[in-house]
Protein backbone atom coordinates (compact mmCIF):
# COMPACT_ATOMS: atom_id res chain seq x y z
CA UNK A 1 0.00 0.00 0.00
CA UNK A 2 1.45 3.46 -0.76
CA UNK A 3 1.38 6.04 1.59
CA UNK A 4 -0.92 8.91 0.58
CA UNK A 5 0.77 11.67 2.69
CA UNK A 6 0.30 13.17 5.95
CA UNK A 7 -2.61 15.75 5.10
CA UNK A 8 -4.55 12.60 3.18
CA UNK A 9 -4.43 10.56 6.72
CA UNK A 10 -5.05 13.84 8.51
CA UNK A 11 -8.44 14.56 6.15
CA UNK A 12 -9.48 11.04 6.89
CA UNK A 13 -9.23 11.16 10.72
CA UNK A 14 -10.40 14.58 10.81
CA UNK A 15 -13.55 13.53 9.06
CA UNK A 16 -14.41 10.27 11.49
CA UNK A 17 -12.15 7.80 9.78
CA UNK A 18 -9.99 6.91 13.22
CA UNK A 19 -8.32 4.04 11.60
CA UNK A 20 -6.76 6.32 9.11
CA UNK A 21 -4.80 7.64 12.49
CA UNK A 22 -2.88 4.37 12.45
CA UNK A 23 -1.00 5.06 9.07
CA UNK A 24 0.13 8.65 10.68
CA UNK A 25 1.52 6.57 14.00
CA UNK A 26 2.75 3.81 11.22
CA UNK A 27 4.84 6.30 9.51
CA UNK A 28 6.83 8.43 12.57
CA UNK A 29 6.70 5.98 15.32
CA UNK A 30 9.95 5.60 14.92
CA UNK A 31 11.07 9.65 15.25
CA UNK A 32 9.21 10.05 17.92
CA UNK A 33 10.78 7.45 19.84
CA UNK A 34 14.13 8.44 18.85
CA UNK A 35 13.50 11.73 20.11
CA UNK A 36 11.95 10.63 23.37
CA UNK A 37 14.60 8.47 24.13
CA UNK A 38 17.62 10.56 23.87
CA UNK A 39 16.14 12.88 26.16
CA UNK A 40 14.12 10.25 28.53
CA UNK A 41 17.08 8.04 28.36
CA UNK A 42 15.42 4.95 29.17
CA UNK A 43 13.49 2.55 27.34
CA UNK A 44 10.48 1.80 28.89
CA UNK A 45 9.77 5.66 29.89
CA UNK A 46 10.23 6.53 26.44
CA UNK A 47 7.87 3.72 25.06
CA UNK A 48 5.05 4.96 27.29
CA UNK A 49 5.61 8.49 26.45
CA UNK A 50 5.93 7.83 22.77
CA UNK A 51 2.37 6.16 23.39
CA UNK A 52 0.98 9.82 25.36
CA UNK A 53 2.43 11.52 22.46
CA UNK A 54 0.45 10.16 19.71
CA UNK A 55 -2.53 10.25 21.94
CA UNK A 56 -2.26 13.99 22.41
CA UNK A 57 -1.56 14.52 18.66
CA UNK A 58 -4.87 12.67 18.25
CA UNK A 59 -7.04 14.66 20.50
CA UNK A 60 -5.43 17.93 19.22
CA UNK A 61 -5.74 16.54 15.53
CA UNK A 62 -8.83 18.80 14.89
CA UNK A 63 -6.87 21.91 15.80
CA UNK A 64 -4.11 21.29 13.67
CA UNK A 65 -4.04 24.17 11.61
CA UNK A 66 -1.17 23.10 9.49
CA UNK A 67 1.09 26.33 9.55
CA UNK A 68 3.84 23.74 9.92
CA UNK A 69 4.41 20.09 8.52
CA UNK A 70 2.50 17.80 10.77
CA UNK A 71 5.78 15.95 11.41
CA UNK A 72 7.53 19.21 12.64
CA UNK A 73 4.31 19.50 14.91
CA UNK A 74 4.19 15.85 16.19
CA UNK A 75 7.70 16.07 16.85
CA UNK A 76 7.21 19.24 19.12
CA UNK A 77 4.64 18.12 21.04
CA UNK A 78 7.18 14.91 21.36
CA UNK A 79 9.70 17.08 22.95
CA UNK A 80 7.57 18.83 25.02
CA UNK A 81 6.65 15.30 26.32
CA UNK A 82 9.72 13.73 26.95
CA UNK A 83 11.15 16.99 28.54
CA UNK A 84 8.30 17.34 30.75
CA UNK A 85 8.76 13.46 31.99
CA UNK A 86 12.92 14.44 32.53
CA UNK A 87 11.96 17.00 34.45
CA UNK A 88 10.06 14.81 36.82
CA UNK A 89 12.26 12.44 37.08
CA UNK A 90 14.95 14.09 38.62
CA UNK A 91 14.18 15.96 41.44
CA UNK A 92 16.11 19.73 41.37
CA UNK A 93 16.16 21.39 43.93
CA UNK A 94 18.39 24.88 44.34
CA UNK A 95 20.39 25.38 47.39
CA UNK A 96 20.19 28.75 49.58
CA UNK A 97 24.11 28.64 49.80
CA UNK A 98 23.71 28.96 53.55
CA UNK A 99 27.19 30.86 53.79
CA UNK A 100 25.56 33.71 52.63
CA UNK A 101 22.61 33.95 55.24
CA UNK A 102 24.34 35.84 58.39
CA UNK A 103 23.86 34.80 61.82
CA UNK A 104 20.49 32.61 60.48
CA UNK A 105 20.03 28.77 60.90
CA UNK A 106 17.82 27.03 58.20
CA UNK A 107 17.34 24.15 60.78
CA UNK A 108 15.41 26.49 63.13
CA UNK A 109 12.94 28.03 59.95
CA UNK A 110 12.77 23.87 59.19
CA UNK A 111 12.08 23.24 62.57
CA UNK A 112 9.13 25.40 62.84
CA UNK A 113 7.67 25.04 58.90
CA UNK A 114 7.26 21.59 59.63
CA UNK A 115 5.48 22.09 62.76
CA UNK A 116 2.76 23.83 60.55
CA UNK A 117 0.24 21.31 58.89
CA UNK A 118 0.55 21.62 54.93
CA UNK A 119 -2.11 23.91 54.43
CA UNK A 120 -0.54 26.26 57.09
CA UNK A 121 2.72 26.13 54.96
CA UNK A 122 1.43 26.97 51.65
CA UNK A 123 -0.32 29.81 53.43
CA UNK A 124 2.27 31.23 54.62
CA UNK A 125 4.56 31.06 52.06
CA UNK A 126 1.70 32.47 49.47
CA UNK A 127 1.56 35.44 52.01
CA UNK A 128 4.99 36.06 51.61
CA UNK A 129 4.85 35.90 47.63
CA UNK A 130 2.26 38.21 48.00
CA UNK A 131 4.42 41.06 49.59
CA UNK A 132 6.79 40.35 46.55
CA UNK A 133 7.40 43.06 43.70
CA UNK A 134 5.14 41.57 40.40
CA UNK A 135 8.76 40.65 38.89
CA UNK A 136 10.55 38.80 41.08
CA UNK A 137 7.28 36.72 41.63
CA UNK A 138 6.76 35.71 37.90
CA UNK A 139 10.65 34.65 38.27
CA UNK A 140 9.31 32.58 40.86
CA UNK A 141 6.66 30.99 39.43
CA UNK A 142 8.62 30.63 36.02
CA UNK A 143 11.38 29.02 38.17
CA UNK A 144 9.55 26.56 40.68
CA UNK A 145 6.14 26.58 39.18
CA UNK A 146 6.48 25.94 35.33
CA UNK A 147 9.83 24.31 35.62
CA UNK A 148 11.55 27.09 33.20
CA UNK A 149 15.15 26.46 33.05
CA UNK A 150 16.87 29.81 33.91
CA UNK A 151 18.43 30.14 30.50
CA UNK A 152 14.43 29.94 29.23
CA UNK A 153 13.17 32.19 31.73
CA UNK A 154 16.10 34.61 30.30
CA UNK A 155 15.05 34.72 27.28
CA UNK A 156 11.15 35.22 28.25
CA UNK A 157 12.55 38.61 30.38
CA UNK A 158 15.02 39.55 28.60
CA UNK A 159 17.63 39.29 31.46
CA UNK A 160 21.10 37.95 31.29
CA UNK A 161 20.86 34.49 32.33
CA UNK A 162 23.50 35.46 35.44
CA UNK A 163 21.02 37.77 36.72
CA UNK A 164 18.21 35.78 36.53
CA UNK A 165 20.62 33.41 38.76
CA UNK A 166 21.08 36.52 40.85
CA UNK A 167 17.36 37.58 41.34
CA UNK A 168 16.46 34.51 41.97
CA UNK A 169 18.47 34.07 44.96
CA UNK A 170 17.76 37.16 46.30
CA UNK A 171 14.26 36.25 45.89
CA UNK A 172 14.96 33.47 48.17
CA UNK A 173 16.99 35.11 50.58
CA UNK A 174 13.95 37.63 50.92
CA UNK A 175 11.68 34.94 51.32
CA UNK A 176 13.59 33.10 53.97
CA UNK A 177 13.95 36.42 56.16
CA UNK A 178 9.90 36.69 55.73
CA UNK A 179 9.28 33.31 56.62
CA UNK A 180 11.82 33.90 59.82
CA UNK A 181 9.88 36.47 60.70
CA UNK A 182 6.45 35.24 59.83
CA UNK A 183 6.98 31.94 61.99
CA UNK A 184 8.96 33.18 64.44
CA UNK A 185 7.25 34.63 68.07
Amino acid sequence: MTYQGDNFYIGQVVNGNSAAYAMLVERHKDMVFTIVVKIVRDRQEAEEVAQDVFIKAYQALPKFEGKSKFSTWLYRIAYNAAISKARKQKAEFTVIDESLIEKHTTDTVNEQMEAFSLEEQIEALNAVMEKLPDDDNLLLNLFYRKDCPVEEISEITGLSVSNVKVKLYRIRKRMYEELKQLIEP
